[in-house]
């Protein structure tokens, strides 16, 4: 499909949900866009803009003529460590008030007056279309669907222990044989006006009422999903793996050079990852949100020595609850032990360090993101998924796709050690990985120049173009 001239070019405006992985994925798609000849505006938020300045460096966000960076408010109060996500709990809230409505529907006006919004010789054309990210929606009004039949809420807390979750749900459209423990964590609050509960309802309803719905997946992994999804929405899009797309594109441009993260990335882990034999080391990682106590961290660590596999360990500066060292917590004598064979890092570019040579597992929180990621590069996984669509995503991991180990429950040192030697040398890791490679080239294929992805990110950019009458 041919680029949009230049001449009279559409604008997207891309505003991402205010973390780390939705703002990484929409960026990805922003400069797709931007590849097929779309004038592009990004919108952070103004504490997430200040964190890419300081983990990146004061030009980063710089920009092109036609792919810009803007800021909005987010309405929070800031954050003595600035570091730190912000609690989900309070952005869910910010969005459900509207407290960045406002400051974005200004922005839109002002980008729509271009003398007002051009700051250099390059004309900024009207705002086209938006592109607006929410977390992983529930299909089909799935928490609605919960309700009238009594299953959410809980009735008290007691329901979380007593089997109760085991409780097989065999009527979602496109999704077999799971049971309530395996949907979001949302669902299994007692409380009818917990925020993320009623926020993820929103957000599924909202979705709903849009001109069409993108997904970061591919055909070929969700195809039971995507069938029943499309069946009462015709305008979904499933684009993945992003990275795939951007890699296949055959114009290269200078946003190429933006980068995704908030923290500083360590690159020099890449250097020690050079020195270890093929297949041999354990990526561990938990994502930029989940967070864990100190003995939590310290029976993970004993785990992964103990297991005598070399392991890259990702600790980010708010990954302890109360504490903002990345090693202060760590006893002195596992700090010795991890010297032997282990790396610890505060932050690294994760698809980098999964496509190395030497990496042959990834402990993971099961962000979409993140398994997305490791599909992509054939690695199996080590699953330990704390909230929200990550027990979903773990239960697809481990038993729809069969690239993964789940660790489950209160997690120990002895059964963190078992679940690693399990996966880097036992008969059953073996198995997973040969899976992991089908899918990794299953990905390649859908973003191939004929594949699933590359056609249906052809005809989203057809539909938004029509949309404008171009």
């Amino acid at each position: 499909m041919a680029a949009v001239n230049n001449g009279d070019k559409p604008h997207v405006i891309c505003i991402p949900s205010p973390f780390q992985s939705h703002i990484k994925a929409m960026l990805k798609l922003a400069k797709l866009l931007h590849h097929k000849g779309f004038h592009v505006t990004f919108v952070n938020t103004e504490y997430n803009h200040s964190r890419f300045l300081k983990a990146r460096g004061p030009n980063c966000l710089d920009g092109l003529p036609d792919f810009r960076f803007e800021t909005i408010p987010d309405g929070l109060p800031p954050l003595d460590n600035t570091d730190a996500s912000q609690s989900i709990l309070s952005m869910c809230e910010a969005i459900r008030k509207n407290l960045m409505l406002a400051p974005f529907l200004s922005l839109v006006a002002k980008l729509n007056n271009t003398n007002a919004a051009s700051s250099s010789d390059v004309a900024v054309p009207p705002v086209t279309c938006i592109v607006s990210d929410g977390f992983r929606v529930s299909p089909f009004q799935l928490i609605h669907a919960l309700m009238d039949r009594g299953l959410t809420p809980l009735k008290d807390a007691s329901y979380v222990t007593n089997g109760y979750l085991d409780t097989v749900i065999d009527w979602i459209p496109g999704m077999k044989e799971i049971c309530l423990k395996d949907l979001p964590s949302y669902i299994q609050t007692t409380d009818p006006n917990d925020i993320p509960f009623n926020f993820c309802m929103e957000a599924t309803e909202r979705a709903l009422k849009a001109s069409a719905i993108i997904l970061h997946t591919f055909d070929a992994l969700e195809q039971d999903l995507l069938n029943a999804l499309t069946s009462i929405f015709p305008f979904v899009y499933s684009i993945g793996p992003l990275q795939l797309l951007l890699n296949k594109t055959s114009k290269k441009d200078e946003s190429e050079s933006i980068g995704y993260n908030l923290w500083k990335e360590e690159s020099e882990c890449l250097k020690w990852l050079d020195s270890k034999e093929p297949g041999s080391v354990i990526y561990v990682n938990f994502g930029s949100i989940a967070v864990m106590t100190q003995k939590q961290v310290e029976e993970l660590g004993w785990g992964l020595v103990n297991s005598h596999h070399d392991f890259l360990w990702i600790i980010r500066p708010d990954l302890v609850i109360g504490d903002e060292s990345d090693s202060a917590f760590l006893s002195p004598e596992l700090v010795q032990e991890i010297e032997e064979r282990g790396l610890i890092v505060g932050w690294c570019p994760q698809e980098e360090v999964l496509n190395h040579r030497s990496v042959g597992g990834f402990m993971t929180h099961c962000g979409w993101n993140s398994a997305i990621e490791s599909l992509s590069a054939g690695v199996p996984m080590i699953c330990w998924p704390f909230f929200g669509d990550q027990l979903t995503n773990c239960r697809y991991i481990c038993t729809e796709w069969e690239v993964g180990l789940e660790i489950g429950g209160d997690v120990k040192r002895d059964k963190v050690e078992k679940v690693v030697r399990e996966l880097m040398e036992g008969e059953r890791g073996q198995k997973l990985k040969s899976k992991a490679m089908e899918w990794r080239d299953l990905a390649e294929k859908a973003t191939a120049s004929d594949g699933s992805s590359t056609l249906s990110f052809n005809n989203l950019v057809n539909k938004m173009l029509v949309s404008m009458g171009g």
